[in-house]
């Protein structure tokens, strides 16, 4: 018999999260384009709620976040009662998860996915299916064909992170269409608000129309407010009462709902974040693309980041450690089938001319 407490074997199979890193292993800060922060910071807006609510620490906050939950339906036109906020998107992924699978259940998603999926998944101790992708892209068919009646969740990031690719609504519609409809569809959309504004909403029509879709957006990205970790789901009223009765009680703070409120309200700051990352993204691909003789590419992207393949003799690992010497923290994801690449996320028009810099140094071409 054992002589202390044993986790669950399941837990044991997980593989913490490792957050991207913000120093050298020297210790040396770096200017961090790991973690897909907005380079822009956070709106002034935001920023002020944020310091009028600290008047505010000694009590709880509004347990269900009603006025946050109001602004967030009048922006996108949806039921506030059919919205939950959470602790960043990840909690209300996890609680997904935990909400509609278990021993014996499987939860599917694509090769090259958020790694918290697989957490998520391990956790509640179902069995984790990893599909094989299409170039960097979820494989719809694929991912049907691995359906079984064992499928409880599958999880959809749109755009996709690390990749940064992205499916068209037809082709999310046709995922959806192919599933039972007691499997619950997860589509993670962190990263929508950086689409052209026409496609930002197709994931919302689809989650209003059907009792099965679930999608998750956040306020870490963005609006750039990742410090205070405040995310929000919407879906039918079954799943919003199951994610309900498992979240954590107070789960979004004070300061939180204060400044996600705010920041809703300042609907220029994501219009300035949203052109400056379409700008950015464009001028360091096209340095890449300058590249491709030594062997480096970049995969299409539609979020606020750029994976870049490293196939010719710079190897990836070589670029990472090039770059921290530069003072630059970047995303290296071998973990996920990703040891030939790295993430880099767009940050100001300085920072990125200088990544630039360093890569073409590194491959040999005058900076």
């Amino acid at each position: 018999m054992s002589n202390r407490p044993s986790p669950k074997p399941y837990i044991l199979g997980i593989h913490a999260y490792v957050p991207g890193k913000a120093s050298a292993s020297d210790g040396r800060p770096l200017t961090k384009l790991s973690a897909n922060e907005n380079p822009l910071g956070t709106s002034e807006a935001a920023l002020t709620a944020l310091e009028t609510a600290r008047g505010e620490a000694a009590g709880y906050p509004d347990p269900d976040a009603k006025a946050l939950r109001s602004a967030i339906a009048d922006l996108h036109g949806l039921d506030a009662e059919r919205i939950v906020c959470g602790t960043g998107s990840d909690e209300l992924l996890n609680l997904a998860a935990q909400g509609f699978a278990g021993l014996g259940d499987e939860v599917l998603f694509s090769r090259h996915s958020f790694a918290v999926y697989d957490i998520a998944a391990r956790r509640c101790g179902a069995t984790v299916v990893e599909v094989p992708d299409r170039d960097f892209t979820a494989d719809v068919d694929a991912m049907l064909a691995a359906v079984t009646e064992r499928t409880r969740v599958v999880f959809l990031a749109n755009p996709n992170n690390p990749t940064g690719t992205w499916l068209a609504p037809s082709e999310v519609e046709r995922l959806h269409a192919g599933l039972p409809s007691d499997v619950l569809f997860v589509l993670d959309e962190a990263y929508a608000e950086y689409l052209a504004p026409e496609y930002q909403g197709s994931g919302f029509a689809l989650a209003m129309a059907h009792d099965n879709v679930l999608v998750t957006r956040t306020f870490s990205k963005i609006y750039g407010l990742a410090a205070e970790r405040i995310g929000w789901a919407t879906g039918a009223p079954g799943l919003i009462d199951a994610l309900n009765r498992i979240r954590g009680p107070f789960n979004v703070t004070v300061s939180g709902q204060s400044a996600a409120l705010a920041a809703l309200s300042d609907q220029s700051f994501v219009t300035d974040s949203r052109a400056h990352n379409a700008t950015e993204r464009a001028v360091f691909e096209e340095a890449i693309a300058a590249l491709g003789n030594f062997g480096l590419s970049t995969v299409p992207s539609e979020a606020n980041f750029v994976l870049v393949r490293f196939e010719g003799e710079v190897q990836a690992a070589i670029a990472l450690e090039a770059l921290a010497e530069a003072g630059y923290a970047v995303r290296h994801l071998p973990g996920q089938g990703l040891g030939d690449c790295l993430r880099i996320t767009i940050g100001k028009s300085e920072d990125m001319a200088r990544v630039a810099a360093c890569l073409r140094e590194l491959c040999g071409e005058s900076a």
